[in-house]
């Protein structure tokens, strides 16, 4: 999988979608301290291990590096950064229940705007999958012999 490369200062955020989102009762938001137990046994029962160490790593940075997508008081969705190293974006996860919604877009816009707002210029999308949806979203490119990155010497599990 690719990295791609975001140009901060060019992004657009869907601020309409997202007062439409809160109207219907989806609140995007930083994490509490407080919740970050429930957030971590969230990811953890949805996606992978390493998301867990990620998700915690962005939760316990001041401010946290996290957005949250809640409703009626139920998690629905993250998206991170700074995370497995700086200037790094991700990981983003929705619940398989609410996916099509626009939850991912709106995720990954806001937490892009919040790198923008923190002073970077740029940022990288690490080991992404599905590269026509960052294309589409933010308009993101791949980076050129970027596979596989950073990850390349990854612990493996036994």
């Amino acid at each position: 999988m690719t990295d791609m490369l975001v140009k901060l200062y060019n992004l657009e955020v869907d601020w309409p979608k997202i007062a439409a989102h809160n109207q219907q009762g989806i609140i995007y938001r930083q994490p509490l301290g407080s919740e970050t137990h429930l957030i971590l046994d969230w990811v953890k029962g949805r996606f992978s291990q390493g998301w867990v160490s990620e998700v915690s790593i962005a939760l316990h940075q001041r401010p946290p590096r996290c957005v949250l997508a809640v409703e009626a008081g139920k998690l629905q969705g993250f998206a991170c950064y700074d995370t497995a190293a700086l200037g790094l974006f991700g990981p983003m996860g929705v619940d398989e229940a609410v996916r099509g919604q626009g939850i991912g877009t709106l995720l990954l816009q806001l937490t892009l705007w919040q790198m923008k707002e923190q002073g970077y210029a740029y940022a990288i999308i690490g080991w992404v999958g599905p590269t026509a949806f960052y294309e589409r979203t933010v308009g993101a490119i791949a980076i050129p012999d970027s596979e596989p990155g950073l990850w390349a010497s990854r612990l493996q599990a036994d």
